[in-house]
C-alpha cells in the first residue's frame, strides 16, 4: 500500500530509510462521458514484506465520492477519515453538499498544513456532483490537478501505459471498466508490490458502486483470453 516517492522524497529532505519503504500499491482512476471509475490493488507492503493481502485501498468519503490511498497508511486512513467528517459537517452547516473539487482542495490544504513535515499519502478523489464527473490527483506535497485519468503507486507506469492508449473521454461505463482492470492486470503482473486482487468502484449520477468479487473476477478472466 506504499507508493513510490523516491525522486519527489530525495528532494524534499525525506529520511533514506523512509524512502525505502514507499514503494508499492497501485491504484488507478479514469473518468467516463457519466461518472468516474477507480480501483486499486489490495496488497500491502512493507519493504519487500507482504504486511496484508486484503488491504482496503479504496474509501467511500460520501454517497458521490470515494479516494484512494498509496503511501503511508496511517497518514492516509488519517486524512480519508477527516475529509469524510468534514464533508458531513459541511452538508449539515450549508444544507448542500461539499463538491469533489472541495474534497480535494481541503486534502490539500490539510497536507500543506503539515510542513516542514509530510504527511505521506498520495491520494486520488473522484465522484460526480453537479458539476458533473471529476477526478483529482493529490499528491503528498499538497499539489492538486484535475486529470482525465491517473495513476498512482510503484505499479503507475505500467497501469499509466495501458490507460493512456485505450483512453477516450466519450468512452462509455462498460469500456472505461475493461481499460481499467486491463491497466490494473498490467500492473499486478510487472510489479511485484502490486497484487492480491482488485477492488473496483464506479461512481455515476445514481451514486456509489463497489464492484462485486464476481464481476471483476468475470472481467479479469475475459480480459486474460
Amino acid at each position: 500500500m506504499l507508493h513510490d516517492v523516491e525522486t519527489k522524497g530525495a528532494r524534499a529532505g525525506v529520511p533514506e530509510q523512509l524512502r525505502r519503504l514507499l514503494k508499492g500499491t497501485t491504484t488507478v482512476g479514469v473518468k467516463f462521458s457519466e461518472g468516474v471509475i477507480i480501483a486499486s490493488d489490495k496488497r500491502a507492503t512493507s519493504g519487500t514484506f507482504v504486511a496484508s493481502k486484503s488491504a482496503v485501498k479504496t474509501v467511500q468519503l460520501t454517497d458521490y465520492a470515494v479516494a484512494t490511498i498509496s503511501g503511508l497508511v496511517a497518514d492516509g486512513q488519517y486524512l480519508v477519515n477527516h475529509i469524510r467528517a468534514m464533508a458531513e459537517l459541511y452538508l449539515l452547516d450549508m444544507d448542500r453538499p461539499l463538491s469533489v473539487r472541495g474534497m480535494a482542495k481541503l486534502l490539500s490544504v490539510m497536507l500543506r498544513g503539515y510542513r516542514p513535515y509530510f504527511l505521506m499519502a498520495h491520494l486520488i478523489v473522484g465522484g460526480v456532483d453537479w458539476e458533473g464527473p471529476r477526478l483529482f490527483n493529490v499528491d503528498f506535497f499538497g499539489t492538486v490537478t484535475e486529470e482525465d485519468y491517473l495513476a498512482t503507486g510503484s505499479g503507475s507506469p505500467v497501469a499509466i501505459s495501458v490507460i493512456e492508449e485505450g483512453y477516450s473521454p466519450d468512452m462509455k461505463e462498460h469500456d472505461a471498466l475493461r481499460l481499467v482492470i486491463s491497466g490494473m492486470i498490467a500492473a499486478l503482473s510487472r510489479d511485484s508490490a502490486t497484487g492480491d486482487g482488485i477492488d473496483v468502484v464506479v461512481v455515476s449520477g445514481e451514486g456509489v458502486r463497489f464492484l462485486l468479487k464476481e464481476e471483476v473476477t468475470g472481467l479479469w478472466r475475459e480480459l486474460s483470453e
